[in-house]
């Protein structure tokens, strides 16, 4: 009997939550090569400073760095090269309308591998957080915390 294999760590772009709003989110899949899924699945990429962008009706994800897998030599592949997304045409017309609109980008939340062992990229369309919001967003955190704070101690006994 075969033992259950844990997923792989998810790679997620943390900063992307500071620095802009979300408004929705599609799941995409990723065409990589072999090495690089080999890397994704050991976890070592990064999604800092990537995103995506529509070009010829097909989405293109830049800047994400993928190490090279050590084990590989007869492949050399450039860590930070453009990997094409994989969405519906409908999503993809829906997608360069809304980032035409002044102010809409398109970044990667995180990459993960699905129940079916692929590899997926969730994509954010998003607008730019204006410092004011970023530091708005800070002070909700906190106060959130403190009432927490405040509700536990008051439940123990």
């Amino acid at each position: 009997m075969k033992k259950p294999v844990a997923p792989p760590p998810a790679i997620s772009n943390r900063k992307a939550r500071h620095d802009y709003h979300i408004l929705e989110t599609y799941e995409a899949g990723i065409a990589l090569k072999g090495p690089e899924v080999k890397s994704l699945r050991a976890g070592k990429a990064n999604l800092q400073d990537s995103f995506a962008r529509v070009e010829n009706g097909e989405v293109f994800l830049y800047h994400m760095h993928i190490n090279p897998y050590s084990f590989t030599h007869h492949e050399e592949l450039n860590p930070t090269r453009p990997r094409k997304l994989l969405l519906h045409a409908q999503e993809i017309k829906k997608l360069t309308g809304r980032v035409q609109e002044k102010g809409y980008t398109l970044v990667p939340l995180e990459v993960f591998f699905n129940k079916q062992g692929m590899a997926k990229v969730n994509l954010a369309l998003a607008k730019g957080k204006l410092a004011p919001d970023q530091r708005e967003d800070i002070k909700k955190r906190d106060m959130e915390r403190e009432t927490r704070r405040e509700f536990r101690a008051k439940t123990k006994f």
